[in-house]
């Protein structure tokens, strides 16, 4: 079982999750984040330091079952990027996941996710 977490600009969810019910992926929970990449750079004025504008994004995090990774990923990546890319189109982030436990019937494992 593996955790896959993305951050995506907000303009692509309903692409990337029309795409991933689409490939049967239908459980990912949503959550509106903000952050900054390299879209910004660290500006002197006044000879001061200012930090970038935190920028708003979209966290996605899917619990899936280790035949579901490649697919979800790609699925992530073909429909939150602009064109041929840009910077900004966001991070997939994997990892592994101990355990995941359905609180209605108690049930663990893959069965629960």
């Amino acid at each position: 079982m593996k955790l896959i977490t993305a951050i995506i600009q907000p303009d692509r969810l309903d692409h990337v999750r029309e795409a991933l019910i689409q490939a049967d992926i239908t459980r990912i929970t949503v959550s509106r984040v903000t952050g900054h990449g390299r879209q910004e750079d660290i500006e002197i004025y006044r000879g001061q330091r200012i930090a970038p504008n935190l920028i708003p994004k979209v966290r996605l995090d899917i619990a899936v079952n280790d035949e579901f990774v490649n697919i979800t990923v790609d699925t992530i990546i073909e429909k939150a990027k602009h064109g041929t890319g840009e910077v900004g189109d966001g991070k997939i982030f994997i990892t592994p996941l101990e355990e995941c436990i359905r609180i209605r019937t108690r049930e663990k494992g893959g069965k629960a996710i």
